[in-house]
């Protein structure tokens, strides 16, 4: 059996086959998730953002463990989730590309003022 995992901003949609996790899912849908920790919950690399989460298994014990209050504001480890349904998940941007991204904003910023 397979479902439907839509992966934000990228917009990209696959089918998934049920009982991958969120990781191996992105991994093959090109979804740019980071993982440090090889999957084994121990990096919090892989946090994404999931509103409605029928499509996902329960949280796991090291998800609770890792995420603490981050758990209800919809955060899941990608390593950990695995998919029992259809589900949307944002990709929070890599860390370093938001900093060097304002970086240049900041300098586009300033040379239109010159």
């Amino acid at each position: 059996m397979e479902a439907s995992v839509t992966f934000k901003p990228s917009e990209y949609t696959g089918t998934f086959r049920i009982g991958m996790t969120l990781l191996a899912a992105g991994r093959k849908a090109g979804a740019g998730i980071r993982t440090r920790c090889g999957g084994k919950a121990g990096c919090l690399m892989c946090k994404v953002i999931v509103e409605d989460q029928q499509g996902l298994s329960p949280l796991t014990r090291a998800e609770v463990n890792k995420l603490g209050n981050l758990a209800e504001q919809g955060y899941r480890l990608a390593c950990q989730a695995k998919i029992t349904g259809a589900v949307s998940v944002l990709v929070p941007e890599d860390p370093l590309r938001a900093a060097v991204r304002a970086l240049l904003a900041k300098q586009k910023e300033e040379d239109d003022w010159d």
